[in-house]
């Protein structure tokens, strides 16, 4: 029989770990919102349901102390770290996934990979998204054509015991270098190290300076420590 010391005094008991639950430990963030509108960030936010993450999170990416956020998923506590970059492990090629989809306010109204439509019940059919590229941009913006889901599932390189985390975005600028990146995945082929930064990007509008900050993931090469030789996907 187990210890039962803590029937007596239950407010002592270990808080039990919290962990998403498809088995994520916390997801970066490159946004966050400020009077319900979104906002662009140049240093990394962390959200996480765990305690223990978060404070790892912060001690380990010099980020501010967690805090409550509202939200109705399980990663209520967020963290504002001081890193525009990370060293991450990516599992394997499968850990890098992409698609385009339009959004309506009870979720996805239709999903496809450019050409064709991905979702169960219209697979195959064409793609009702404009061909051109500024066109699907500007039918993304107006709400009427799919928009990038990227999603990378990775580990921490310091601290790869930490679990698993996620990163997903919309980002056009991330799309256009999407391509490079899985070649290099796949032909890697297996565990591999990349940078995972945001990155700010100056331009001229109308002789105005203007910027944004852009999402990167820059493969270095082979994780080589042999640690996570079979993907996780």
């Amino acid at each position: 029989m187990g210890l039962r010391i803590f029937e007596t005094d239950p407010d002592a008991a270990p808080k039990p770990r919290q962990r998403f639950a498809d088995d994520l430990v916390g997801r970066f963030r490159s946004g966050y919102q400020i009077n319900g509108r979104p906002a662009s960030l140049q240093k990394w936010r962390v959200t996480s349901g765990d305690p223990e993450v978060a404070t790892a999170i912060s001690d380990l990416l010099r980020g501010e102390k967690p805090q409550e956020w509202q939200t109705q998923g399980e990663d209520n506590l967020e963290v504002f770290t001081a890193a525009e970059k990370v060293k991450v492990i990516i599992e394997g090629p499968s850990a890098l996934r992409s698609e385009m989809v339009l959004w309506g306010r009870a979720g996805a109204i239709r999903r496809c990979d450019g050409v064709e439509q991905t979702a169960d019940d219209a697979k195959g059919r064409p793609c009702e998204c404009p061909a051109g590229y500024t066109d699907r941009k500007e039918a993304a913006k107006k709400g009427t054509g799919c928009q990038p889901n990227v999603t990378l599932f990775f580990r921490l390189a310091e601290d790869p015991d930490m679990g698993r985390f996620k990163f997903t975005s919309g980002s056009w600028s991330l799309v256009r270098d999407l391509a490079d990146v899985e070649l290099k995945l796949a032909a890697i082929d297996g565990p591999a190290l990349a940078w995972l930064k945001l990155e700010v990007v100056e331009y001229d509008s109308g002789g105005t300076r203007r910027s944004f900050t852009k999402p990167v993931i820059d493969v270095i090469g082979p994780d080589k420590s042999g640690r996570y030789d079979e993907p996780p996907f």
